[in-house]
């Protein structure tokens, strides 16, 4: 059996998008009342916990084991089940299925997911590196086959991926997509130290504390704005900014084993020119050299000059047809 057109429910922590993806096309819609004749819906869910490694058929178990899991991304899997709860009255007569973005990142290595915390927290909690963006990195790595690939996800989520002979080897956000570099309004990584002296010392709590990490901070607190358009040249914010960006990509490398091409994907990864340029102008010591005007044109493609010694892409996002693709081959295993 087909299940050709495939309707792709992506609710992000900063927009909701929903695609038909037919024959390895994909066209936007702008409500579900758009999907009219679809043979199955996918839906991104970011964070899949130690359960989910493969996508899986929707049912109302596996809502619940997802709302289990909302607490750890509270900005992501609580507009995901919307969106599922949505469609799945909106269009009950066809299969829906559960896309993780978490999933490409269960070959990740001990060593690379394991936090230094007891054990008790480890094994007991499940307390580990799951890793987030899955489903671009993904796509990155089927258009660029190399070795040795770092995937910068650069929206209003940010992460630094390592991948390996097209494996996730290791990556910036860990627990929860709240650690590793700045982003739109998320800190990134912050000293668990000054955490405990907030709350400690100057009276917060962890309401509070959460929706300063999550809303208040990133290039909201740095730039005043959380557009990265708004990013200045010269500016602290764009220094943080590209500073943690590129000190991720040469960590990223150590996983790798050294770097043969480094892509930057979503909003700001495709769009500003100038954040490309900025974290590369700090990797030259790896030998990355960016064609000024290429990189100033480019909407997607290769911007490294010829002498650079990895090749630099800009990845036009399309985490709707790995979703796709992925509950077409889990629907068609079940038959």
């Amino acid at each position: 059996m087909s299940y050709d057109p495939i309707l792709v429910v992506n609710a992000g922590s900063t927009s909701l998008k929903l695609h038909l993806v037919e024959g390895g096309e994909s066209q936007p819609i702008g409500s579900l009342a758009e999907a009219a004749g679809c043979a199955a819906a996918a839906h991104r869910v970011v964070h899949g916990g130690p359960r989910f490694t493969e996508p899986v058929v929707i049912d109302d178990a596996v809502e619940r084991e997802i709302r289990a899991l909302e607490p750890i991304a509270p900005l992501h899997n609580a507009p995901a089940l919307r969106g599922i709860a949505d469609a799945r009255r909106a269009l009950p007569g066809i299969p829906h299925v559960a896309v993780f973005d978490t999933a490409f990142h269960a070959t990740i290595p001990a060593p690379a997911r394991t936090y230094a915390i007891p054990e008790r927290w480890r094994d007991g909690l499940g307390i580990r590196r799951y890793g987030f963006h899955g489903l671009s990195v993904e796509w990155c790595a089927r258009q660029i086959r190399v070795p040795r690939l770092v995937v910068c996800h650069l929206g209003g989520g940010c992460s630094v991926t390592a991948v390996r002979d097209g494996r996730s080897v290791d990556t910036t956000m860990g627990f929860s997509p709240l650690e590793g570099v700045p982003m739109a309004t998320r800190s990134g990584s912050v000293d668990p130290g000054a955490m405990l002296y907030l709350l400690r010392e100057h009276g917060l709590d962890a309401d509070s504390l959460d929706r300063a990490l999550e809303h208040e901070s990133g290039l909201l607190a740095l730039a005043g704005s959380a557009d990265a358009r708004t990013l200045a040249p010269g500016s602290l914010a764009l220094a943080v900014f590209a500073h943690r960006v590129a000190g991720a990509v040469a960590t990223m490398a150590v996983a790798t084993g050294g770097l043969d091409a480094l892509a930057f994907t979503a909003g700001i990864g495709e769009g500003s020119a100038l954040v490309r340029a900025e974290v590369c102008a700090r990797l030259a010591f790896l030998g990355v050299e960016l064609d000024r005007e290429r990189n100033a044109a480019a909407a997607e493609g290769d911007v490294a000059t010829a002498r650079s010694s990895a090749r630099v892409y800009v990845v036009r996002a399309h985490e709707e047809l790995v979703a796709a693709q992925a509950a077409q081959a889990l629907l068609a295993a079940r038959e």
